[in-house]
């Protein structure tokens, strides 16, 4: 009977002949451990005939291997093999039973009851029909084998049988997780949904605290509508069952002894979670719809995008909770959350990644629509940016802000999306809290288990549309008529606990009640609410606040240190084979080491780590191609080339030195990006560095740098010191590889939000880098890094410059000419300057000095005003630049020149532009172009 249910198995695509090994490899775990392969393989090898008196367990491999290239020679005779050969019509049956099975798990989702409103037309699935498999309704009362099923029973009715797989996957619960490659994973899915028909049994005690969630998620919403009508607040009508659910996870999660858990979601039900989930006192919610400031300084931000912690207590002890600021850009938190989780995680020496819990709340249309979910979701298993797995729960409204489903996606499925990277995938009707219930702790125990991502698909609707002011009825008529007369999920709850007993009338009554009282009182309604949290869970950003901008910081290092430091990140050990030219540059660094050859660029970059993580300083840096560099200059991270193995020096300086991570990125800007902002504004004392392949490549990541670099600190009060590495510079490679669109970050730049820098010289990099560490500043970093300077000839320093030298914000001409017959003032900033040296000093031009701005913003007044003032007899002062017109530096920054020349007292000075003309693109595709226009913005400079 075995070999004919195992041919069927043949016919619907389950095995093939290219799969002896991976059976083979079955037996050998059957062999050792029969519960650890899947039931269907355990009952087949059970049933394996005996050899020669050979018990079943010690049947040799070779037998297995025979009987499956027998049966792989079989199939090549015949493409289709039917049970024609099977001994007994029942036997025949029996497989077919075990294919129906098969189909429910696989598609039953298709025929579950997701949707409140009853709206949803669904083809019917034929795979789940007992016709469709050889069975009629003349076999319901016949017995078949059920142990694959897991419902507890060696026989049962074939009517059973469909009753459980109806029950368990065509209810209110569907679930997808048959496109996932792990068996353990598939069976354990069967296990945990079959062994329970996907609806174990409550105790009266969890249904009563259902409830109780449900009536704090229904009575803030009908609060806050009595109170302040069509005000918007994106309330969470017809989703409630999302506040008990992320109750659920807290708490369990607490059990498991997570210590933190990080939440990112958009704006509809956030007020509703702050208040009934985080503990946020409802009277500070109501005096912020009554306009009340929230920050003293900077522009705030609406109240549905404001975030929020707190510390709340589980059965495993004490949690904290961070809801991340969000703007309404509604899926860019979601790569945030996960740089915020790898930050505390790393800090906590979470190597297991079980201390720290992310959750991403999203809606449905946003999450099958926008581009940066995939991105994330495509970070969730590499090493630079993995967390353990997320719990992604979709609010799934079934309708975007007026689009329907079938404009709104073309996938089947909200959540397919999430397939790619094989994330089990729980839809559940939201006016089902017990199923919502099950589906919680189901996936939080998935992902504490597997550390892999999960999705769980909150099918529910808005009662209100978009927003409070918002006529959904306009756009989907029949939808609405439908809400208009349905009840609430609450309603509907709690009538079903009166009709079970559990609940009286009255009782329902005085939980109302009692919420109203407390949101009268002002009072918190989260009863797990640390009033005195442990401080330990959190940062402490104290030092970090309230310093002035111009404070300066010793970033100077002993000249002995920086040449033991530099040894050390040239020893390679034996058996590290080094590629001829990186081979070369690691020699050079030891030239340069001992004071043999000027300092490059490369060398004092990697000095700048080195010397910060000998003073306490974790460093990360990633980005696309990080460990050597785009331009080959870093080569932080060795490859050996004889074997697969890599050495990274900077891991070798000290045995208790902090952690630095250099990981090449994904080819992602936004996701990335904003991953890096989330780990910044949760380690201060680490200097976390995002690199661009080329620095335009950021335009890829504009929202993060829009909505959360430059405006956060200004929205949120959320500090930051994410430094940014952009090359920059005009070398004749077309529009896409010269310009880091300066004149965005410039137009950007206002209260001291960010520093923009152009730094010139290697030892101007290595103190902006360790400035930006030391000084206790925390404000982003956009550094104009070069390309053709990390080896030109001029740009080089000395080991005394990094050792006694400081970041200068301007750096004078190159050399001291009599200020009194200095005529022509000339600012630039970047490349350009080696460019305008190069012809000073080939013409002999001595009436004219070349100053380098190399801190755009904010933008130091006082030190260019210095070294103007120095020279009373100027009659022409011209800023140069490479960028067109409209580009660079000059819309934003002239007005600050102009300030400096105001100083001179010398009406007849006025500031000359020489650059690029005004240009659509960045720069020309063409060499002899480029050639001509730098040839030409450099000769203005000294003739305009």
């Amino acid at each position: 009977m075995q070999e004919g249910v195992m041919q069927r198995m043949w016919q619907t695509g389950h095995i093939s002949g290219g799969n002896a090994a991976y059976v083979e490899e079955l037996y050998e775990t059957y062999i050792q451990d029969p519960n650890a392969v899947p039931e269907e393989w355990r009952n087949y090898f059970e049933k394996l005939p005996t050899v020669s008196g050979i018990s079943t367990q010690d049947v040799p491999h070779s037998t297995i291997r025979e009987h499956f290239l027998l049966l792989g020679k079989n199939r090549a005779k015949s493409k289709i093999l039917t049970p024609a050969s099977l001994s007994t019509e029942h036997e025949k049956k029996q497989v077919q039973v075990i294919e129906l099975i098969e189909a429910y798990r696989l598609r039953g989702h298709q025929n579950a009851k997701l949707d409140p409103l009853g709206l949803q037309q669904r083809p019917a699935v034929l795979d789940l029909t007992i016709e469709h498999h050889g069975l009629s309704k003349a076999d319901m009362d016949t017995l078949f084998r059920s142990t694959s099923l897991n419902i507890g029973q060696e026989e049962a009715p074939l009517s059973t049988i469909v009753e459980a797989l109806q029950q368990t996957y065509c209810s209110s619960v569907g679930a997808e997780f048959m496109h996932i490659v792990n068996s353990d994973e598939r069976h354990w899915f069967q296990q945990r949904l079959e062994s329970m028909r996907s609806h174990p049994e409550y105790s009266a005690e969890t249904k009563l605290h259902i409830l109780e969630r449900l009536t704090a998620a229904e009575g803030l919403e009908k609060y806050l509508g009595t109170k302040y009508p069509g005000t918007k607040r994106f309330g969470l009508e017809g989703g409630e069952s999302l506040v008990p659910m992320v109750d659920e996870i807290i708490q369990r999660a607490g059990a498991y002894e997570v210590k933190e858990l990080v939440i990112g979601m958009a704006h509809r039900g956030r007020l509703n979670l702050l208040v009934n989930i985080l503990g946020k006192n409802p009277a500070d919610l109501f005096s912020e719809f009554e306009g009340k400031r929230v920050f003293d300084k900077g522009s705030g931000d609406v109240k549905y995008h404001q975030g929020f912690s707190s510390n709340v207590m589980t059965p495993g002890g004490e949690v904290h909770l961070a809801m991340a600021f969000n703007p309404s850009h509604l899926e860019i938190v979601a790569p945030v959350v996960q740089g915020s989780v790898r930050a505390r995680q790393d800090r906590r020496k979470d190597s297991k990644q079980e201390l720290v819990l992310p959750i991403t709340l999203h809606g449905d249309a946003a999450f099958a629509g926008q581009g940066v979910v995939m991105e994330t979701l495509q970070l969730s298993q590499t090493r630079a940016y993995k967390t353990g797995g997320t719990i992604h729960i979709i609010i799934n409204n079934q309708v975007g802000f007026t689009t329907s489903p079938e404009d709104a996606r073309s996938t089947e499925y909200c959540t397919d999306i999430a397939k790619m990277v094989q994330a089990p995938i729980l839809h559940v009707n939201g006016d089902d809290p017990e199923a919502v219930l099950f589906v919680t702790r189901l996936a939080l125990d998935y992902r504490m288990q597997f550390k892999k991502d999960v999705v769980i698909d909150l099918v529910c609707y808005r009662r209100r549309g978009h927003n409070e002011a918002d006529e959904p009825g306009a756009t989907q008529p029949q939808m609405y008529d439908v809400i208009k007369k349905h009840g609430t999920t609450r309603t509907l709850y709690a009538e079903k606990l009166v009709q079970e007993g559990a609940l009286t009338p009255e009782d329902d009554k005085q939980l109302v009640e009692d919420y109203r009282q407390a949101l009268d009182n002002g009072q918190h309604v989260v009863k797990s609410l640390v009033k005195e949290p442990n401080r330990e869970l959190f940062v402490d950003w104290a030092p970090y606040l309230a310093h002035e901008w111009t404070a300066r910081h010793d970033t100077s290092v002993c000249l002995q240190t920086l040449q033991e430091l530099a040894h050390k990140l040239c020893e390679i050990p034996e058996g590290i084979v080094l590629q001829r030219q990186v081979g070369k540059i690691i020699d050079d660094r030891r030239k340069m080491a001992a004071g043999a050859l000027a300092i490059n660029w490369g060398f004092a970059e990697t000095m700048a780590y080195a010397t910060l993580l000998m003073e306490g300083h974790p460093v990360r840096i990633t980005g696309q191609d990080v460990g050597r560099g785009t331009f080959s200059h870093r080569h932080a991270v060795l490859h050996s080339q004889k074997e697969d193995e890599i050495y990274i020096p900077l891991c070798h300086l000290a045995e208790n030195q902090p952690r630095i991570d250099i990981y090449d990125s994904i080819l992602s800007e936004e996701a990335v990006l904003a991953f890096e902002y989330g780990y910044a504004t949760t380690t201060p004392n680490a200097l976390v560095v995002w690199e661009a392949q080329f620095g335009d490549f950021a335009n890829g990541a504009q929202v993060v740098i829009d909505q959360f670099i430059t405006s956060g600190e200004h929205k949120w009060g959320r500090l930051c010191g994410l430094t940014m590495l952009l090359p920059h510079g005009y070398e004749g490679q077309g529009p896409e590889h010269s310009s880091a669109r300066l004149e965005r970050f410039l137009q950007l730049c206002a209260e001291h939000n960010i520093q923009v820098c152009t730094p010139t010289t290697p030892a101007q990099v290595f103190h902006m880098l360790r400035r930006q560490m030391l000084r206790p500043l925390r404000k982003p970093l956009i550094a104009l890094t070069p390309k053709s300077l990390l080896r030109h000839k001029q740009a080089t320093s000395s080991l005394e410059d990094l050792a006694e030298g400081s970041f200068q914000t301007v750096l004078p001409n190159h050399q001291e000419v009599p200020a009194e017959q200095v005529k022509r003032f000339i600012m630039c900033s970047g490349k350009v300057y080696y460019d305008l040296l190069e012809k000073q000093l080939a013409d002999d031009i001595q009436d004219a000095v070349v100053v380098r701005i190399e801190q755009l913003y904010p933008f130091p007044h006082e030190d260019l005003s210095s070294i103007f003032l120095q020279y009373p007899n100027l009659e022409k002062v011209v800023w140069c630049q490479e960028e067109p017109m409209n580009q660079g530096a000059w819309y934003s920054s002239q007005h600050h020149m102009r300030r400096v020349i105001a100083d001179h007292n010398n009406p007849s000075l006025y500031l000359e532009y020489a650059g690029r003309e005004a240009s659509a693109a960045p720069a020309s595709g063409y060499m002899s172009t480029h050639v001509e226009e730098q040839q030409r913005l450099v000769d203005t400079a000294f003739t305009v």
